[in-house]
């Protein structure tokens, strides 16, 4: 077994390789760019070396950077966690020219599977089923349209070597091939230096599902069941479970064999992961295509943990250094139901752009996960783990994935599983920048999902005019109602104590008009009145057990039977956030921000007879959504433009996003040019 290795990764991956190589006895040498300087995984390793700047091209993307490092720590082996150098050959050759071991397959397997065109070559040798495709060298976009017309619209353009949801295009039309082609070369150039791109048909209605496999160097390979990856946005996870709700043990074991047989064909070892895309609409499972393997750990391979018991990151490090598996296909077994959702520093409600920036407030819902050996540790704790690499007052930098932590949760069954979900994100407090907790909250939740109807236009046909946060049932309003209530009571009550006020009240209101919705259009209205032994909504008893300091920022709330003697157990309990406005609060919980208008019923009657304040009209400027570069402007000052015409594409996370017009009009003063970095909200042109 190695005495040392390294870890060719930042962020929670390697805090997670860290974690597991400790409880090994195995000594940890981290390697960091500028921007990683004080991350966390830095300080959990026993060694870290510096390897150059933020920009991940001149950093973590430089194999002789990584090599140095190693024999300047004597480390025996490297684990290159995913993304960045995980499947790259030239890595893993580099390393055994200079007697360092990889953690991860062969580089035959990673030269044959890690090339989306390449594999899928070797696949249709093989015999297994493939998406029908072009998987040449495309020369031109002219040459890209032709391919796409022949093999029929929609199409799915692909960079080669692309991965995580970069260097993808959807193409509905001739049009969007022409628009998309180069965008797509350009990413792929960007991300993984390499523009090659292929393209294949798009399959409507798809579900994602893939297989873990697990193979050793003497000839052993078994899969470890499926995940269900299917709830996507713009061909990025977003959620993953295991086991699928539509996979059967037949179709498990039909997909699982079939894939063991693919790896075989490469002599894989190692941890690595079959992808298929399967029609949703055959129940059968017999109609499903091989997309692509990954020669790597999947970000999601917790929920695999959670229900199979294996540790996978140990696995990998035991099969690099030369150990048999010790567990057999008969041995693997599923134990309840695990989910795993991806918390991304994005902002939901404004398309999910990128949302960098500064972590004012970071808390998990329970201590981040400690690898301790624990039986069923890999559960976290209470059936809820959280891997993550930030920390409170650090940075989601704008170089790297916005990921701040994976959340995962088990129970016995996925309902249950899903609850958890939903009290751990309430449970996140996470301030400084936008996040996405509310929208994964609202997917939980979502029949569509509880029903286990799944596809991977699951977002975009739920969502199909964006997030605005998930509905609020009856009974959510009159809790809110009541919180909201008691609270302004306690601050009335603190705020009467200040000493020498000219006319401080003896008692603390009890009579509230509380409005829940930031304007008049689609809100609601209740009465609130709190007495001795009391608290009525509308008129109606709600009973409600909390504990609440004015100036505290959460809170959990249980809401009783009226009828309920001391023991009784609640009908429901909320985590509430809740951050102060000018005229009440606004409460995070179940989804959605609840913006609470909270007047004293007196005032009320009065404050009905003010204007609203309208907002000013930004339809005619266009505005940047997120801190981006401006990689293109398309129009002209004076130029008509129609709607759905693109303006103007900003580059963000190495994603590039198109500007459209949203109605017809003139282009009028432009304030950006080509190559200038935007802030969030910048003023990019106006338009008469």
């Amino acid at each position: 077994m190695f005495s040392k290795i390294l870890i060719a990764n930042r962020g929670e991956i390697a805090c997670r390789v860290i974690k597991t190589a400790k409880r090994m006895g195995i000594a940890t040498v981290a390697v960091y760019s500028d921007a990683d300087a004080r991350a966390p995984f830095v300080r959990m390793a026993d060694e870290a070396v510096h390897i150059g700047p933020a920009p991940a091209a001149e950093s973590y993307l430089i194999a002789d950077k990584i090599i140095a490092a190693c024999k300047q720590t004597g480390a025996e082996a490297v684990h290159p966690g995913y993304g960045f150098l995980s499947e790259r050959t030239s890595f893993a050759e580099a390393l055994a020219e200079n007697g360092i071991a990889f953690i991860g397959p062969p580089v035959g397997a990673i030269a044959a599977m890690g090339d989306k065109i390449e594999s899928k070559k070797l696949a249709r040798e093989a015999g297994v089923n493939v998406v029908p495709g072009f998987v040449g060298e495309i020369r031109d976009t002219e040459h890209a349209v032709e391919i796409s017309s022949d093999i029929g619209y929609p199409v799915m353009m692909k960079a080669s070597a692309g991965g995580g949801g970069k260097g993808m295009r959807l193409a509905w039309s001739e049009k969007d091939v022409r628009e998309g082609f180069e965008a797509t070369k350009r990413e792929g150039l960007n991300s993984f230096g390499d523009d090659r791109v292929f393209i294949e048909k798009f399959i409507e209605n798809p579900r994602h599902i893939e297989i873990q496999i697990l193979g050793d160097k003497h000839g052993n390979i078994i899969y470890l069941n499926e995940r269900e990856c299917s709830i996507q946005r713009r061909h990025q996870k977003v959620v993953e479970e295991a086991p699928s709700p539509f996979v059967t043990p037949k179709m498990r074991k039909a997909m699982g064999e079939q894939c063991v047989a693919l790896a075989r064909a490469v002599d894989y070892h190692s941890a690595g992961t079959v992808e298929l895309i399967v029609s949703g609409a055959d129940p059968t499972g017999e109609s499903f295509y091989f997309l692509e393997m990954n020669t790597r750990l999947q970000v999601e391979h917790p929920v695999t943990e959670a229900i199979t018991g294996v540790d996978l990151v140990e696995q990998m490090i035991r099969v690099a250094a030369g150990e048999k598996l010790e567990i057999t296909q008969d041995d693997v077994k599923i134990d309840g139901w695990a989910i795993e959702n991806r918390v991304y520093a994005e902002d939901p409600y404004r398309g999910f752009l990128p949302s960098t920036g500064r972590l004012v407030h970071y808390q998990a819902p329970v201590e981040p996960w400690a690898d301790d050996g624990a039986e069923n540790g890999r559960r976290g704790i209470d059936g809820i783990r959280v891997d993550d690499g930030v920390f409170e007052g650090g940075e989601v930098s704008m170089f790297y994935d916005p990921m701040i932590a994976k959340l995962v949760t088990w129970g016995e069954t996925r309902d249950e599983a899903a609850d958890l979900q939903i009290a751990a994100l309430d449970a996140f407090r996470i301030e400084g920048l936008g996040h996405n907790i509310d929208f994964l909250s609202a997917i939980m939740q979502h029949p569509r999902f509880r029903s286990g109807e799944l596809t991977t236009g699951f977002i975009a046909e739920e969502y199909p005019e964006g997030f605005e946060g998930a509905p609020a049932s009856d009974e959510l309003k009159r809790v809110l109602t009541a919180v909201g209530g008691v609270i302004a009571t306690a601050d009335a009550d603190r705020a009467r104590r200040i000493d020498q006020q000219l006319n401080g009240d003896e008692y603390a209101p009890g009579d509230w008009t509380i409005r829940i919705g930031e304007r008049e259009e689609g809100s609601s209205t209740h009465e609130v009145r709190l007495e001795e032994n009391a608290l009525t909504v509308d008129g109606e008893q709600v009973t409600i057990e909390m504990q609440y300091t004015p100036g505290q920022r959460m809170i959990d709330v249980a809401l009783f039977d009226n009828d309920a003697d001391e023991d009784a157990v609640p009908l429901e309990t909320y985590t509430f956030q809740l951050a102060s406005s000018r005229t009440g609060y606004a409460i995070t919980t179940r989804g959605a921000t609840h913006h609470l208008r909270i007047l004293q019923t007196r005032i009320a009657n009065l404050a009905g007879h003010m204007i609203e304040k309208e907002p000013p009209d930004l339809s005619k400027m266009l505005i940047c959504p997120m801190p981006g570069l401006l990689v293109k402007l398309h129009v002209a000052e004076g130029e008509e433009v129609q709607p759905g015409q693109p303006l103007a594409t900003v580059e963000a996370m190495k994603m590039e996003n198109i500007l459209r017009a949203e109605k017809q009009a003139v282009v009028g003063k432009i304030n950006a040019g080509e190559g200038d970095s935007l802030a969030v909200d910048e003023v990019i042109l106006e338009l008469e």
